[in-house]
């Protein structure tokens, strides 16, 4: 991958999902712990800085009584039950680590589980040459696979970084990165990733 052409999408990376008192931390707690994902994540950000690679960030979003949800199902009948990812609120708002990158490119919009619907995403990627997409975050089931089967049908090359990415149980991540993903998605972990980009002729 030449880092130049190269994205790393954080999706969810929120404190309703992270922090200590976050509404749905528990769906997501155990596992996230297992894998250390959290962690590895962070410490992919700040490897990054000054590779080239463009990062950017895609949380969820509702106005107070969430008007934009008529009728929702699943998942988001149950944000909008508990009363997640409300603008102006502590559980909306990105995860302390991150917090200080001001080199983060948020992508405001999102209301739903891809990350590229109502978002100006794709954009923002075409208008930087960007062929590769990595891709890290919650939920795996959800919004990371809907984002990545968007990606590929735009045509970007699509990686999932499989020890930065959080499913609700082990069965599930092992089921998405052993079977789903490789079907249509390169994978990867975060330190394979670096090395790789590290690789990179100073050329290219």
């Amino acid at each position: 991958m030449d880092p130049k052409k190269t994205a790393l999408i954080l999706i969810g990376f929120q404190n309703d999902w992270f922090h200590e008192d976050g509404i749905l931390r528990p769906v997501i707690e155990e596992q996230a712990a297992s894998t250390g994902m959290l962690r590895n994540t962070l410490d992919l950000v700040n490897q990054l800085q000054n590779t080239g690679v463009t990062v950017f960030s895609s949380p969820i979003l509702f106005k107070e009584g969430y008007p934009e949800l008529v009728e929702p199902m699943g998942v988001l009948a149950k944000i909008k039950e508990v009363g997640a990812f409300q603008v102006g609120r502590q559980g909306a708002e990105t995860i302390e680590g991150l917090a200080g990158y001001q080199e983060i490119i948020q992508i405001p919009g999102r209301r739903g589980l891809n990350a590229f619907s109502n978002t100006v995403l794709e954009h923002e990627l075409r208008a930087r040459g960007i062929e590769d997409i990595v891709l890290a975050g919650v939920v795996i089931s959800l919004c990371v696979d809907s984002t990545a089967r968007c990606a590929l049908d735009l045509d970007f090359r699509v990686h999932i970084l499989q020890d930065c990415i959080s499913g609700r149980t082990k069965l599930e991540h092992q089921l998405y990165c052993d079977e789903i993903f490789p079907m249509f998605c390169g994978m990867t972990d975060s330190k394979a990733l670096v090395k790789d980009l590290q690789n990179v002729p100073a050329q290219a």
